[in-house]
This record gives C-alpha cells, structure tokens and sequence, in this order.
C-alpha cells in the first residue's frame, strides 16, 4: 500500500476548510469590558496553529503542551522537578514558600523565595532530607503559624505539624491526627491559625465539619458541623468563612448523588452538584448557629482582606465577594475572558495587591486576570490577564512581587535518564514579577488569547432559514448535516505511541521502547495500514481519573486535578458529583442535540458479575458465543451513578476488570449490534490493553487488539458503514515510554470518510478528538477548550471509500500465561511475522530469574487488577511500568534507562503512591 505523508495544510486550504478572512476588532470580555485585540489572519482556532509542532516544542508562541495550549509565563520562572504542587504557601516573612507536591520525588517541597531554589524536600524517600509516615497530602495547605515557628501540613488523617527554624527550614515532624468518622477520613483541606496561634482551625473535608486544634497538644478543642465538603478557610476577627465545595446539606425531595458517603443535592440529568454555599462560624460564641451564604457552583479558595472575603467559584467561573460586616454576597466579578465559552477557565487562587489590584489564577487557561478593586460594594473593573506556566493553583503578593505555584508547570518533562518520557514525569513551577501596569497587561492578554486558540467564531452554529448546506463528513458550522451518522469512540487503557507503533518505519517511531509491535497488534497495525497513521496526537491525562474526565468532559474538572494528593475522597469520578461539571458529558451534549446514545461500559461505575465469571470461563464463553450466537451463560449486571448515563447503558458489558477478556466484551456488543442496530454516539471501555491480569501482558494486549479489530470488521461489513466513524483512543497513555513525550499515544480515525494510507504528523489531542465527534453530531462545545479546539478536519476526505476491514488472527496466545488454562483449549494463534520483533511465545522463566519472577507475581495479586473491587491504576505506576516490561521480555531484559532488572520494592521511584493507591 502506498504511504503518503500529510505534513502541512497551505494558506488556501486553510481558508477553504475553516472560514472566512478577519480583520482587526474588539473582542467582548468579562462585565461587558472590551479589549482590542490583533486578530489577523485565518479564523481558525487553538489546534490548527500548531501544525505538526511537538509537545515540548518551543515555539514563538510559547513552549507546546499537550492540553490545546502553548505556556510562556510572564516574569521569571523556577521549575520543581520533584512532582505536581497541590498547594502552597508563602512564610509569614516572606521567604520562603512551602508546597505540597504529588506524582513525585517529595510530599513537601520548602522553596528560597530570593533564589528560587529547592531548599528541603520532605517525603518518603530515604533520599529526602526529612521523612514522614506518608505520602499523602490534601488539596489545600501548608499552613504557617503567625510567627512562622510552626508549618502544618494536611494529609488524609490529620496533619504533619513541623518545627520552623530561622533560616526557614523544618524540622522534627509529629503527627496530629484527626479520627475517622466511620469509614470517612478526615481528608483535611485548609487551615487557618487563630491570631495569637494558639488554635488551628480545620476544615474537615471528609467529615464535613471545622474543628479547632489546640495548636500546642493538637486534641481538638472544639467542632461545628458546616456543607458538603469544606475546603477554604479564612478568619476574619473572630468569624471563619468555609467554603463548601459540595453546598448546602440535601433536604427531603432533593436529587442528590453520593460523594464520600454525603449526598450531594445534584443536576438530575447531568449529575453535576447545583449549590455552592459559604458557612460562617463566630469563634467567639461557639454554641451559635453555623449561618450559611449562598455562593457559585463548587466554591474553592477563600481569602479576606480588607472588609472583604472573596471566593473562586471555580465550576461558575466567578468570584463572590463577601462583605464581611453584612455577610452577604455584594458582588459577583465574571472571570470569563473568552466571549465563546462560559466556562471551563476555573478560578482556583485570589489576592489583592497593596494598591488595589485583584488578582484571580484562571486554572484551565495558564493566565492571572488582574482587576482594579476599590470596596466590596464597587463594581471591580477587569484590566486584562498575564501569562502563567501550565495550571496555575496558588498566588501570594510579597511586598511588590507576585509569586504564582504552577501545578503542572512546563508538564511532564522531569530529567530522566530513560529512553523517553513518561506522563509521569511530572514538574510544577513557581512564577514570579512584579506586577506591570495596565497597558503592559492588555498587551500580554493577547498573548494568552493566542495561547489559549481563543479567536472569535471558534463556534460556528447552522445558519437558519438558508437553506441546508451540502453535508460533509466534518461540517464547518455545528448542526450542518454530516455525512456521518453513526460515531463509534473506543476507550483503552494506558498506552503510548512508541509502545505500539514505534516500530512502524513511516511514523515517527522509537521501536527501542516498542513493546506491543505489530506481532502483538497485528490489527492496529493493519487498521494503521488501512485508515492512516497519526504519530503527533497525545493524550492530555497522566491517569485513568484523568483520562476519562478529557474524554467525557473535554476537561479533568479542577476538583479531580487538586484530589491527585491523595484520591481518598474519589479517584475515578465517574460516582462523585463533585467531579462532574455543570454542562454535562459528550453524552447529554448529544442528547440535547437530538442525537441517540448506547454506552457500553465507558463512565459506568456500578456491577455485579455472577458466580462462575471467571476469566477461563468467559474467554469459553465468548468462544461459545462466536460460534454458535447463544446468549452469555454469565450476564452481567452494569449502571451508573450518573442518571443520564443509566438511561443508555446497555447491561452485560463490563467495567474495568482483568478477569474479563476483551473478546467477551466484543461479544456483548456484537449481539446488541446485529439485533438492535448502533446509537448515533456509541461509547465503550475496552481496558485490558492495561495488563497486569491473568493471561501475560502481551496475551492481554493482543486480546485487546483482536477485540478492536473484530469490532471494526463487523461495522465495516454492515449496512451502517457507509455513515460511520470509528475513534480509538487510549484514556491515558502513563504505562510506558515514548521518545517524543510521554503524553503521545496511539489514536485511530477508522471510516469511510477518513483519509486512507496517510502519515498525518499534525498536531491532535484528546481535546481535538472530542471536538471532532461534537462537530460531526452537532453537539455544542462544553467549555471553553473543546470550544477553541479545531476540529481534525485534516484526517477526513469529502470522497468515501467504503472498503471494509477484515480482522487480522491474533499471533500472539490469548492464553498464554493463563493458569489453569480454559476448559475449552487453550488459543493457538496464527503463525507470527518473521519479519516483525518477535512476541513472547511462552512464560516459562529462566532459571536465574525465577525468584524474582515469583515476587512480582506476588506482588500483583495485591494490585486490584482483577475481582470485585478492582481498579485501573491502583497499582504504583513506576512499579506497573517495570512488570509489564518483564512480562514482554522474558525477565531478562532490564527496561529503559535501567541498569537492571528490579525486585518490586527495589525500582526506583517505587516509594511513590500510586494514582489511586496511597500505601
């Protein structure tokens, strides 16, 4: 087959395919403030600028990464290469910073503000320069004392209270625990010290409740029930305002939906929480009623100054200002820069300068937006915003300096001595200057609208009453017809471009780190050949509570990215309302626009699988089903919290669990498919590419993939292929190296439509991906960075070609490394390509290995990858990373960039929590 390369789009097509020429004009802001932006050139959005740029590219623009968005922060920058910031705080002499770090070498990171420098890292690292009990750490804190002896740090159970010494440094670390109420941790958010710091003042997220520490013997003096799921603390004389990320208590008649075992009242369709309130609570009078004020959605940081106590709304993009002698809401300032798109920018941190200017981080934009304020009751007046690094989370002013703490920073380029990246390699980083004046601002707030792909006519709507437009596979505006009817989006499990197609020569490819090459996937290698390659398309998450919120929601929702300290409350948020955001999923998107759903185990979070399901039973069974057409001897039983989602999900199709083949999976869908025909938007959880279950990791990879191809083979053979369109996607891509970045991943555009046998190296992700399937249903953006996305309009073609595909035989054993083998036989696989690296053939270990062989096996069986409670990521991934590779090698090959192979509790990094798993 012929290869041809797509590598760039000309001026002209450009044009033709995206929308007419603009010239200069004013572009609408918050309050109905406008700012006159440069906008010249082509009227496309944030994907297209990129054309076939890399991530970690830098650019003009900006160094790329992999969310749609460029970062080049203003001021100077500091990168902590020791994990994510969750939270930090400035010293009381402003000298120091301490943060709370996840996802990396540290849990508290001390920071010389005057140089910018690591000063202590605190962890559970034998390397670090001080060591705690564990590596959890809350979504808000550190906490300084008022005289800066003492340093709190929140983690699930309490705190970690340490010694402050004069140079800033901490030292002699003691636990302060706070009881479990039951089955709930306390889960702690922020911390405010009492003025003379004899009390520390608690918000006992899990508990739903503030307690006061006695900050010298750490017993609790004193609690007062408050809303679901406190978070910001802040005292003002003697009154604490709390926010309740979760709003007020539910009442009878509420529809609510469970969050860390509290009902939270909730949206009945979408799921997402309706109320936002702040408690207020006299610390004077502690037997006084707890008063509660009524805020936005999903209430965050809290902060007073002033006569004011200001609120990050962060789900209603806003921030309430209270006045503190009335306690009520005086005004509400938009934090929406983008006249295109409601929401989506997340205000997450606030402060006020000396001489009156507010300051507001924009989470999900990579900006501060700087307003003049006078009093609470005067209307604050929006001046512009200023470039951050990649998801900005905490800002502090510092006599005239402003110190912003980056969750992200420059994204997952840690130093690494392997050979590639991993997602990871996660880095934060700390930004600083001194703020400019107006006119410096509104010059840079260009620059975040180029960053961001922020351009007027993102979202182009049908005209009406001219006429239909001619129907194409992609439409320019939303709600023009398609010539695609039917969308098919396949989610999987954890892998990157380089551990798939590294070995394919057309593609840029690593194939030192392939470990499923086309011996293993010979079907996504034919699928490949066929519908095209796409070798600069990355996945946006590090996890699978990530990943599935990017491609459900175009966004992992700012509740789920400031949990990652610790995901006690919930890590897959597919049950929690907190992690839902208020304009709903891909799914209602597409019921709104009229369109019908089928979900086949994506987003589900419920089931129960009968007696008798086990892996050598259903992979007979699935055999079974194949051959003869008999329904499933062991029906299994799925939902989801969600009510929207419920209502269209097919039952017997698992969730994430090893013990369950890919093959049964694609059996479940076939019947329904043949006997009831495909929903407009049809999603499904294929997961066991995974690995870490019964059968050896290449076994379950090639299941994965024989899954998919006979998938694609039937639609393709059906009647309704004529108007489909199939994505496969992985979730995440963090189970391996790729050489590029470790965000990178295999994706694929299977369809009439698609452009067959091309290389297309331009720049797609996630967020582009999504915003493609809203094009082609009509469903509206759900904020604003699928709504800058542009769709991938470079991999469809007007002119169909309707040949179908044929499943490539698995050529590695489904059984393999399965014990006891099926009743049934074991599967005896196609002979493989000689001419490709060869897959394993056995699992029968050296001699000299076998001990350590052993030791991994056992460490697995505690990894949750299989039964009733299993769950994708629970395992360490560094550790995860490791046996995979051991699994495909024989056990004699040490993995990339190590200089041997490791015993589970010796791979470095293996003192790292996993993503779901704090032990």
């Amino acid at each position: 087959m012929q290869v041809t390369r797509q590598r760039r789009v000309n001026e002209k097509e450009q044009f033709t395919l995206f929308g007419r020429r603009v010239g200069r004009r004013a572009l609408l802001v918050t309050a109905g403030i406008t700012v006159a932006l440069g906008v010249t050139g082509t009227a496309v959005a944030s994907t297209w600028q990129f054309g076939t740029q890399q991530v970690a590219q830098e650019t003009a623009n900006g160094q790329v990464i992999s969310s749609d968005q460029y970062i080049k922060p203003y001021g100077t920058r500091t990168v902590v290469n020791d994990g994510k910031i969750m939270s930090s705080t400035v010293s009381p002499d402003g000298s120091h910073l301490a943060a709370s770090v996840a996802d990396g070498d540290a849990s508290l990171v001390v920071l010389d503000l005057a140089t910018g420098q690591v000063k202590q890292k605190i962890g559970t690292n034998a390397a670090d320069d001080l060591r705690i009990k564990t590596a959890a750490v809350g979504q808000e804190g550190p906490t300084y004392s008022p005289d800066g002896t003492q340093l709190w740090l929140g983690q699930a159970d309490g705190y970690t209270r340490f010694t402050v010494a004069a140079d800033g440094t901490i030292s002699n670390p003691v636990a302060v625990p706070i009881a479990a109420d039951g089955t709930k941790h306390a889960l702690v958010g922020a911390a405010v010290f009492s003025a003379d710091g004899s009390t520390v003042y608690s918000a006992v997220n899990g508990q739903n409740k503030v307690v006061a520490i006695d900050a010298a013997t750490g017993t609790i003096k004193q609690s007062w029930a408050v809303g679901n799921a406190p978070r910001g603390l802040a005292l003002v004389g003697g009154k604490l305002y709390v926010s309740n990320e979760g709003g007020r208590p539910a009442k009878p008649g509420d529809t609510t939906i469970n969050s860390y075992g509290t009902d939270v009242v909730a949206d009945p369709d979408t799921g997402a929480a309706t109320t936002g309130t702040v408690s207020v609570i006299d610390t004077a009078n502690p037997t006084a009623a707890v008063d509660s004020i009524d805020v936005g959605l999903h209430p965050t940081a809290v902060y007073a100054s002033k006569g004011a106590v200001f609120v990050t709304n962060t789900a209603d993009n806003s921030v309430s200002v209270i006045d503190s002698r009335k306690d009520k809401v005086v005004q509400t300032i938009a934090t929406q820069p983008w006249p295109e798109a409601s929401v989506g920018y997340e205000p997450n941190a606030v402060t006020l300068t000396s001489d009156g200017r507010l300051l507001v981080t924009l989470g999900r934009a990579n900006a501060v937006a700087v307003y003049r304020y006078t009093s609470p009751q005067q209307p604050a007046r929006y001046v512009g915003l200023l470039p951050t690094d990649y998801f900005p989370s905490g800002i502090a002013t510092v006599g005239k300096n402003i110190v912003v703490s980056n969750t992200r920073g420059i994204d997952a380029r840690r130093p690494t001595t392997a050979a590639g990246h991993n997602t990871h390699d996660t880095t934060s980083s700390l930004t600083q200057f001194t703020l400019p004046d107006d006119r410096t601002i509104r010059s840079q707030t260009a620059k975040v609208f180029k960053m961001n792909g922020w351009t007027a006519g993102s979202v182009l709507t049908a005209a009406k009453g001219k006429g239909q437009a001619k129907a194409l596979p992609v439409p320019v505006r939303l709600g023009d017809p398609s010539t695609i009817k039917h969308v098919f989006l396949l989610v999987k499990e954890n892998r990157t471009y380089d551990q798939v197609f590294g070995d394919l020569p057309q593609g840029n490819g690593d194939p030192s780190v392939t470990t499923f090459g086309e011996n293993v996937t010979p079907n996504q290698h034919a699928l490949a050949e066929q519908f095209g390659l796409y070798d600069n398309f990355y996945d946006v998450g590090t996890n699978s509570a990530e990943g599935h919120n990017w491609l459900m929601q175009s966004d992992n929702p700012e509740y789920t990215e400031s949990s990652a300290g610790e995901y006690t409350r919930s890590y897959d948020t597919e049950d929690d309302v907190l992690g839902h955001q208020k304009t709903g999923f891909i799914w209602t998107g597409a019921q709104a626009a009229g369109k019908s759903v089928k979900d086949f185990g994506e987003f589900q979070s419920l089931e129960t699988k009968p007696a008798g399901a086990t892996w050598q039973n259903l992979y007979c069974d699935s055999k079974t089903m194949e051959s003869t057409g008999a329904q499933t001897q062991y029906p299994i039983k799925t939902g989801s919290a969600i009510p929207s989602l419920n209502k269209v999900s097919v039952q017997g199709f698992p969730l994430f669990d090893l013990d369950v083949p890919d093959i049964y999976k694609e059996q479940i869908w076939k019947q329904d498919f043949e006997k009831n025909g495909p929903a407009n938007l049809n999603m499904f959880w294929f997961s066991n590419d995974h690995t870490g279950g019964p059968a050896n990791a290449s076994a379950e990879v090639a299941d994965n993939d024989l899954a998919v191809g006979r998938m694609v083979d039937e639609i393709s053979h059906s009647k309704y292929w004529k108007d489909s369109a199939i994505f496969v996607v992985e979730d995440d891509s963090q189970n391996g190296l790729d050489h590029v970045d470790g965000h990178r991943a295999p994706v694929q555009v299977i369809s009439p439509y698609a452009k067959h046998g091309t290389v297309d190296s331009h720049y797609y992700s996630q967020i582009t991906m999504v915003r493609t399937i809203e094009q082609i249903l009509g469903i509206h953006p759900m904020n604003q960075l699928d709504s800058a996305a542009t769709p991938m309009y470079g991999a469809f073609t007007p002119k169909a070609d309707n040949t179908p595909f044929t499943a490539v035989p698995n050529r590695t054993s489904l059984t393999l490394g399965v014990s006891p083998q099926p009743t049934c036989g074991s599967d005896n696989p196609a002979p493989q390509d000689t001419k490709a690296a060869a897959a394993p053939t056995t699992t029968a270990v050296p001699e000299a290995q076998q001990a350590l062989a052993a030791e991994w096996k056992a460490w697995a069986k505690h990894q949750r990858l299989t039964g009733p409670n299993a769950v994708p990521d629970y395992a360490n991934p560094t550790q995860m990373n490791r046996y995979t590779w051991y699994q495909t090698h024989n056990w004699t090959k040490p993995y990339p960039g190590d200089k041997k192979v490791y015993a589970p509790n010796d791979v470095p990094g293996a003192y790292l929590p996993s993503s779901e798993n704090d032990g």
